[in-house]
């Protein structure tokens, strides 16, 4: 039986969920044994006009970045959002909450007004095309990242936690970070990284989306309990993406 070929494609990112695959070093190898890579800027120059599976890093900004993204949708079998970007739209989805004419006045100071500059409002991938499975996370888990690929080479389905981030933590006997007086979204947020962030001494930022019983609304009515306000969580949740806040446009 042929392995499914693969392409890897970039749109507005830091490429850092690209780079988390890349650092997987040898244990790529064993990812080659289920799957024919036949695509990837950020890894070889090679291209292919013919694939089965299209894993998309970054979200869309421009018109023609979303017509290029149909494209790819249309020739693929599969498609797989990778990291907070695709998934969500990511830290760019911020400027949506920025009246554009605004946002490039700030950026581009006096050329703000040059007509090239577009006003296309940050989308996930999903927004534009269907979308079959999500890789989540900024950066991705590189071993989550390995078990998905498998899955989907062997036509299985893969499994990813609904559970929160805090369920994580107290597995691995963290002190919990509301304790310390800081704003933590690992109990609203989706498990799946090992609690990662509050393993090393931070707090979680919720880059991994909603988890299925997530009850934000809940976490804000405690938040009294520790001092905090509602302005406070939401400039935690500003980062990815603030279930309180809808965006300034579509």
């Amino acid at each position: 039986m042929p392995k499914p070929k693969v392409a890897i494609f970039d749109f507005a990112c830091c490429e850092g969920c690209q780079l988390q695959v890349v650092n997987m070093e040898e244990a790529i190898l064993d990812l080659l044994t289920v799957v024919d890579v036949v695509e990837w800027r950020e890894a070889m120059s090679e291209k292919s006009e013919t694939y089965d599976v299209a894993i998309i890093e970054g979200s869309i900004t421009r018109d023609e970045d979303a017509e290029r993204l149909k494209k790819i949708r249309e020739k693929s079998k599969v498609l797989v959002a990778l990291g907070a970007c695709a998934v969500s739209g990511g830290v760019n989805r911020l400027k949506n909450r920025i009246p554009f004419n605004d946002l490039r006045r700030k950026v581009y100071g006096k050329d703000g007004d040059m007509p090239h500059l577009q006003t296309a409002a940050t989308k996930a991938v999903g927004d534009v095309v269907k979308v079959d499975y999500r890789v989540l996370g900024c950066p991705i888990d590189r071993k989550e990242f390995a078990h998905i690929v498998k899955c989907l080479a062997m036509g299985r389905q893969p499994y990813v936690p609904g559970y929160a981030v805090r369920v994580e933590c107290r597995m691995k006997e963290n002190a919990c970070r509301w304790w310390k007086n800081e704003i933590c979204l690992g109990p609203v947020t989706r498990a799946g990284c090992g609690a990662a962030c509050p393993s090393q001494g931070a707090a979680c930022v919720g880059c991994r989306g909603l988890a299925e019983d997530a009850n934000p609304l809940g976490l804000a009515l405690s938040l009294n309990l520790y001092g905090k306000s509602r302005e406070d969580l939401e400039s935690k949740m500003d980062l990815f993406l603030n279930p309180f806040k809808e965006p300034a446009h579509a």
